[in-house]
């Protein structure tokens, strides 16, 4: 049961403003929940990640094309302005993460921050939920998988460092558009473009292997922009890539069209055709196998022009599967035995 919070923390009061840049525009409601579970499997073969963890539910970056929209629905809330406004705190994560972990069924799989909504947007300044659950991870030798938009993944080098000395970490950084004023009207609430290559160096020059994402590729939009990214990506240091195709289950449409009309007019009714080019005359794909990627001679371009920048670039060349990790990954005493000196 998620309960209001009539005052939570206040990340404009901690030492880590820095790292959340402007402020949301809209009013933001916080509701605290106990969780049962953390971990939640995915058998669908269109995802990168068998295993995921949300510490969050709702994203105050608020992007308009973000396909965990719908989920919010579950918790009485509207996938629209409610899923940027009203977020849902698991104050309770890292515990729920050490018990599940301890279970003896569990064998290391790789673990994906998040699965859903972003494990580093603002509200993570003052709860660190992310932070403590990747301290878990690290002490279980489990390896781990990050994704986000958020620049506050810096904040946690010290801890990545430490867990990747031990386990398998990958980190990927979420750039799919160059330009800013497209970037900030589709995904208000991230740091610019510019400040998250600057993550990515950070990042490689930690130790880290670290990954850029070109999610979604919107056809006619962001599409002649993939061999920039990737490049500027490796001049930062990231060795590994992906590309997928933009989602719009029902509720997602709405609003991705209403925001691209009203912020990017110019743009809109050339994007929207390019979109539905891409997927066979309709705006989504449902079908499992189809959701990620897109049709025909417009998304083959993009996924060739993907393909041959990221072999020219040296990408994917090492990067590790996912799955179980036997040499790694094991349980530490619940009673560590002292001994006098």
């Amino acid at each position: 049961m998620v309960r209001p919070v009539s005052n939570p923390p206040n990340p404009w009061s901690t030492t880590h403003v820095d790292w959340l840049g402007e402020p949301p525009p809209a009013t933001l409601e916080v509701y605290e929940e106990e969780a049962k579970s953390l971990v939640t499997e995915n058998d669908s073969g269109d995802v990168g990640f068998r295993f995921g963890a949300n510490p969050y539910r709702g994203c105050q970056h608020a992007c308009a094309y973000c396909y965990a929209r719908p989920s919010h629905q579950y918790l009485g809330f509207g996938a629209g302005t409610d899923f940027d406004r009203r977020i849902v705190v698991k104050t309770n994560a890292p515990e729920v993460l050490r018990r599940e972990l301890s279970r003896r069924s569990w064998v290391g799989d790789e673990i994906s921050f998040s699965g859903n909504t972003d494990c580093y947007q603002p509200l993570e300044a003052s709860y660190r939920l992310t932070r403590r659950c990747l301290e878990v991870c690290r002490d279980f030798r489990n390896p781990v998988g990050v994704i986000t938009k958020g620049i506050l993944v810096r904040r946690d080098l010290d801890v990545l460092s430490e867990l990747a000395r031990v386990a398998r970490v990958r980190v990927y950084v979420s750039i799919p558009f160059l330009d800013p004023e497209v970037s900030r009207a589709l995904e208000p609430g991230p740091a610019a473009p510019v400040r998250r290559f600057e993550a990515v160096r950070a990042l490689t020059d930690a130790g880290l292997t670290v990954g850029v994402s070109l999610a979604p590729m919107i056809p006619g939009l962001n599409d002649r922009e993939i061999p920039e990214i990737l490049g500027r990506a490796r001049e930062a240091g990231a060795t590994i890539a992906f590309l997928t195709m933009l989602r719009l289950p029902a509720e997602v449409l709405p609003v991705f069209q209403e925001r691209m009309e009203t912020c990017l007019p110019l743009h809109a009714a050339r994007v929207f055709a390019a979109i539905r080019d891409a997927r066979g005359g309709q705006w989504n794909d449902s079908r499992l196998g189809r959701r990620m990627v897109g049709q025909g001679p417009r998304w083959d371009v993009a996924e060739r022009l993907f393909r041959v920048t990221c072999a020219r670039l040296g990408f994917n060349h090492s990067d590790p599967p996912a799955g179980p990790d036997a040499k790694t990954f094991r349980r530490p005493p619940e009673h560590p035995q002292l001994f006098e000196t």
